[in-house]
């Protein structure tokens, strides 16, 4: 196989590559710089004898993301501020590679930070990408029966942590009344929509100023969104778009975005507020209309 085929091959598989490491380390930009590794391993491999290129390279692709987890958690361990998964923009590509749009959501992304990496791989591969279990055994360097123990593991600790999630269109008038109601200072429209148990999330990542820890409460969660509507909101433009597979709120001033407001919800009301205001993972949205 010449370069040229090379990099047919990869470019026929780079979607889904890097749909594994989004998913693995949250961060759509380490993600890119994953799959450039394995672009670079990829020219230098005996490609000869390679019988299934895609497999390779997502057995790749996942064992650097595996080994880059562990770095990343003590990176995160050090973060100013709580740390929220870099938004991607899904309108273009709705699932990032992916048969099912599994793994994606925001609140997904945070309760597979507390999964071990192994485990982490094992879910993402079945679940977004139906990977058999035998193939993800050899993928991670297990056995199919430890495999299938580490995928229901996960599966069940998502399931508690989810709690029923809304639709995707009660989601997206949530979010859009949560808007209002922040805007203008609502404070019992704020309460009305949250949950008992909500928290408040801000990633300001020490660049921008955002609150260093998160808000737990109905009445904290409304009375700290209240507290800053006279001047966080001023000149801000809001256009409802898609990020991670689910309706989101961008926050512009003269065209450029300061925040991105994210929001998971169930039966009980808005669970979790996510603000993303590190500027840094905000660069796929940049330009209005995405």
């Amino acid at each position: 196989m010449d370069l040229e085929q090379a990099a047919a091959v990869f470019g026929e598989v780079r979607p889904r590559l890097f749909g594994i490491a989004y998913r693995m380390l949250g961060s759509a930009s380490e993600a890119e710089d994953l799959v450039q590794d394995v672009w670079l391993k990829w020219q230098t491999a005996d490609r000869g004898s390679v019988t299934n290129p895609a497999a390779y390279l997502a057995t790749a692709v996942t064992r650097l993301a595996i080994n880059t987890m562990q770095s990343a958690r003590v990176r995160r361990e050090t973060y100013v501020g709580p740390w929220l998964p870099e938004p991607v923009d899904t309108s273009a590509d709705p699932t990032l590679g992916a048969e099912r749009n599994e793994a994606l959501e925001f609140a997904v992304l945070l309760i597979l930070e507390r999964l071990s990496p192994t485990e982490r791989a094992a879910y993402i591969l079945r679940e977004a990408f139906d990977y058999p279990y035998w193939q993800i055994a050899e993928i991670i360097g297990s056995t199919e029966t430890a495999t299938r123990q580490l995928v229901s593991r996960a599966r069940k600790r998502i399931q508690a942590e989810r709690h029923n999630p809304v639709t995707g269109q009660e989601q997206r008038e949530l979010l859009s009344a949560f808007v209002t109601a922040a805007r203008s200072g609502d404070l019992a429209a704020l309460e009305q929509l949250l949950a008992e148990d909500a928290i408040s999330y801000s990633d300001g990542g020490g660049v921008v100023r955002a609150s260093r820890f998160p808000v737990v409460g109905m009445e904290r969660v409304a009375k700290y969104h209240k507290a800053f509507a006279d001047r966080f909101w001023v000149d801000a433009d809001v256009e409802l778009a898609t990020a991670n597979g689910q309706a989101i709120a961008i926050l512009r001033r003269d065209g450029v975005p300061f925040a991105l407001l994210g929001v998971t919800a169930s039966a009980a009301g808005i669970e979790q507020v996510l603000w993303q205001m590190n500027p840094a993972k905000l660069a796929a949205f940049e330009n209005p209309g995405n």
